[in-house]
């Protein structure tokens, strides 16, 4: 009977179970996804500022030089350039050297606890030395530092809300994947970048696969709303090329991943050559860095399509605008251009450049094919876009992510297919070569001359 009374006087949880599971359950899983969110927000508006701001100092220099005779543009041109190079190289070796170069580098090693986040220093150095260096006329990108400047994002709100050392991987990640997506207004590309290009760093669970999706929704959202819905790159559709000429496109993409190969190893090459020249001192660092931005702030005024990160120039190749010679010619001194700029140290990324080296290389081909088999009827704009991803995908070793980054920038879905077979064939043969990508690689350099410098055999610079 007392048994029957103290059963009657327990509350009945059977409407309220679900509720009560509710309320008793793990609150973390909820608080990462909604601060993912706060960090996709603030990468799409920190990236957009980022963009915006080097597209006005741009413009404030081109204003600054127009209507000068030659001899005033040249000195006036390198002079303001150097200026700009002066603060982004001064910034970078004084208060952030992990800001230098593209910074995905670094986003790697500290998802893999190599390398620390100082967010509080790296975000305004990346900034405003990013917009100082890229505004110059150097070949640089706004990407890499874009998911640079969106993984410390994310690592600061971790450390902001004292999250556990798993869940701050994943913001971390998530900051990454929120500033790529930014960047190209490619949210899908954001997000497969983190999962493929970063796969052996990223830490898979449900909760960071959601958290990532999450924020490049939110930074592709906060940036449309900035800047618009349209396209990164305007371009016309093409038709998909016909069955029997997709081996063209095969060869091609061997080809991509012979170049590739020899990329990366000229990348390693050349900042080999920096660090031989400034020896991570100061003075010499950031001479060499004025001029070089000087040099190249004075070709941005004569010869605008060998210099910038190359976005801006894609849509010109589609056209007859230039002669066959002209775009090898092109292709040849952005390809050094590329080499010296990103190489130096400067906060600049090499994304956009190798996907304007792609495009070029690319609509060489495609000349060359439409002269050689004209009864294919093959148009030179669909190896070019076919060919803006193949390079990405032979140095970064990333083809799924090319493929949807190209297709995301270009509206062009129609030539996924030429592009798979362009992309996943430069990735197999560079890898045939004994290539690895080229963010692996930087990171162990500077990992390695990290340790010399703390063992007091030498000096390190990050890249």
């Amino acid at each position: 009977m007392a048994q029957q009374a103290l059963s009657s006087s327990e509350p009945d949880t059977s409407a309220r179970g679900p509720v009560s599971r509710i309320i008793r359950q793990d609150k973390m899983p909820l608080l990462v996804l909604l601060l993912a969110a706060l960090v996709g927000t603030l990468a799409g508006l920190v990236c957009g500022l980022f963009e915006s701001g080097v597209h006005w100092l741009v413009e404030q220099r081109i204003t600054l030089l127009a209507d000068r005779p030659w001899w005033q543009l040249g000195l006036l041109g390198f002079g303001f350039s150097a200026l700009l190079g002066f603060v982004g190289y001064f910034l970078t070796h004084s208060f952030a050297p992990e800001a230098g170069g593209s910074g995905i580098p670094e986003i790697e090693g500290a998802m893999d606890d190599l390398r620390p986040v100082r967010w509080w220093r790296v975000l305004p150095v990346k900034f405003f030395g990013g917009i100082c260096t890229l505004s110059s006329g150097m070949v640089l990108g706004r990407e890499g530092p874009s998911v640079q400047i969106g993984g410390n994002l994310g690592k600061m709100v971790a450390d902001i809300f004292r999250l556990p050392k798993e869940h701050g991987h994943a913001l971390l990640a998530a900051g990454a994947a929120g500033g790529l997506a930014a960047a190209f207004n490619a949210p899908l590309a954001g997000i497969l970048f983190v999962m493929e290009e970063m796969r052996p760093q990223f830490r898979y669970s449900f909760l960071a696969i959601k958290a990532v999706g999450i924020s490049a929704i939110m930074a592709t959202l906060m940036l449309q709303n900035m800047k618009g819905q349209g396209a990164v790159i305007t371009l016309p559709h093409y038709d998909a090329p016909a069955l029997k000429a997709l081996w063209l496109f095969l060869f091609m993409g061997a080809t991509f991943g012979v170049l590739g190969f020899v990329f990366n190893k000229l990348v390693l090459a050349c900042q080999d050559g920096y660090l031989a020249l400034h020896q991570n001192k100061r003075h010499r660092f950031v001479a060499i860095g004025m001029l070089v931005a000087g040099t190249f702030g004075v070709l941005s005024l004569f010869a605008p399509a060998v210099t910038g990160g190359g976005t801006e120039l894609i849509p010109h190749l589609m056209g007859d605008e230039y002669a066959m010679a002209t775009l090898f010619l092109i292709f040849s001194v952005r390809l050094v251009a590329t080499l010296i700029c990103f190489c130096s140290g400067a906060p600049g990324g090499v994304f956009a450049p190798t996907l304007a080296l792609g495009t070029l290389f690319g609509v060489v081909f495609g000349h060359l094919f439409h002269a050689a088999f004209p009864e294919l009827g093959i148009e030179p704009g669909a190896f070019a876009i076919a060919g803006m991803g193949a390079l990405f995908a032979a140095t970064v070793r990333a083809p799924i992510t090319g493929i949807v980054l190209v297709t995301e920038m270009t509206d062009n879905y129609q030539l996924i297919l030429p592009m798979m077979i362009t992309t996943v064939g430069a990735t197999l043969v560079a890898q045939a070569l004994g290539g690895r990508p080229i963010y692996s690689q930087i990171l162990e350099r500077t990992l390695r001359l990290a340790a010399r410098q703390k063992r007091g055999d030498g000096s390190a610079t990050a890249s």
